[in-house]
């Protein structure tokens, strides 16, 4: 199980340069890859070269990128722009993001997202492996100035056609807060996917919140990040499974994210995350490892822990 970490905004009141501080620890802590996270607030390819400078060793995925949002050329291009910069692989996380991002704050129509997402995946592959001298898109007459990025390409994958895709084209499929038995059905449908396509697999990953010794506040911040998630089908049954369908009900009614959010007992965040001592933490990561995932990206909780240190120290030999 290889373990990587995740630096993303919150989009909260946390400080705007927290993934910035848990890139630098993951970096000192020796931990191979960290993932710049896009969001309202950062740009992942200026969060990937901005931690690529101030760090000395870690690769970068920048990403998931929304491909309602960004054409192929730029994806590749930015990529490629901050692996120059920084000297170092990085690679790119595509995915269809949401609605209420892609349409509420980009104002782009988030329109035919299975489709969409495979097209960008099939031409981006294509574009990151593009030599210097060649034309820089199929019968332009601009020229490649920059190396190959040289870093994977992850596809962000949970419905079926996705899931298609990801095996078409992935260097690695990426989950987001998922339980261990929807990582065993997954893997499965990603097998079978690969198998249709005359592909070898591509890696599992997955984005999972993480406290390790958590104090409340790092509990709550999880549980927080969860919310979300309980009027998403497939997440939705999880959570109700686990003993807590009246939270799923009140998501279903429309709640406000306050009160979701007290409906929510701690013993949720253990539902589809890595919580508790050291010791339950390594538990879960092995349960994770059985069920099929090959990597874990570990989403810090940075409340009462500042940048995640407690939680990455916590885990670093896992890392190794």
């Amino acid at each position: 199980m290889d373990i990587s970490v995740v630096a993303a905004a919150r989009e909260d009141d946390s400080p705007v340069d927290e993934p910035l501080r848990i890139a630098a620890v993951a970096d000192r802590l020796g931990y191979r890859e960290v993932w710049a996270g896009e969001g309202p607030t950062w740009d992942a390819f200026v969060l990937a070269t901005a931690i690529g400078l101030a760090t000395e060793q870690v690769a970068l995925t920048a990403g998931p990128v929304a491909v309602s949002v960004r054409d192929p050329l730029t994806i590749a291009r930015g990529a490629a722009s901050a692996a120059a910069v920084i000297g170092r692989p990085v690679g790119v996380a595509l995915g269809t993001s949401s609605k209420r991002v892609v349409e509420g704050v980009h104002g782009r129509p988030r329109t035919r997202p299975a489709a969409a997402l495979a097209e960008s995946a099939e031409t981006v592959r294509e574009l990151m492996h593009g030599e210097p001298g060649e034309p820089i898109v199929p019968g332009s007459t601009f020229r490649r100035r920059h190396r190959p990025p040289r870093g994977p390409l992850t596809v962000a994958a949970f419905g079926d056609r996705a899931i298609a895709t990801a095996a078409d084209h992935a260097d690695r499929m990426l989950l987001d807060v998922v339980s261990p038995e929807q990582v065993r059905a997954l893997r499965a449908k990603l097998t079978a996917a690969a198998e249709r396509s005359g592909r070898t697999p591509p890696r599992l990953a997955a984005w999972l919140p993480a406290a390790v010794d958590p104090e409340p506040e790092s509990l709550t911040q999880i549980l927080r990040s969860l919310v979300g998630y309980l009027t998403v089908p497939g997440y939705s049954d999880v959570f109700a499974v686990a003993g807590f369908g009246e939270a799923v009900e009140l998501a279903r009614s429309g709640a406000t994210a306050d009160t979701l959010l007290a409906a929510l007992p701690p013993e949720a965040a253990s539902t589809v995350a890595l919580v508790g001592d050291a010791a339950t933490v390594r538990a879960r990561i092995d349960a994770y490892a059985a069920a099929g995932l090959d990597e874990i990206a570990v989403v810090p909780a940075t409340a009462a822990d500042p940048a995640g240190e407690r939680t990455l120290t916590a885990l670093a030999d896992r890392a190794h």
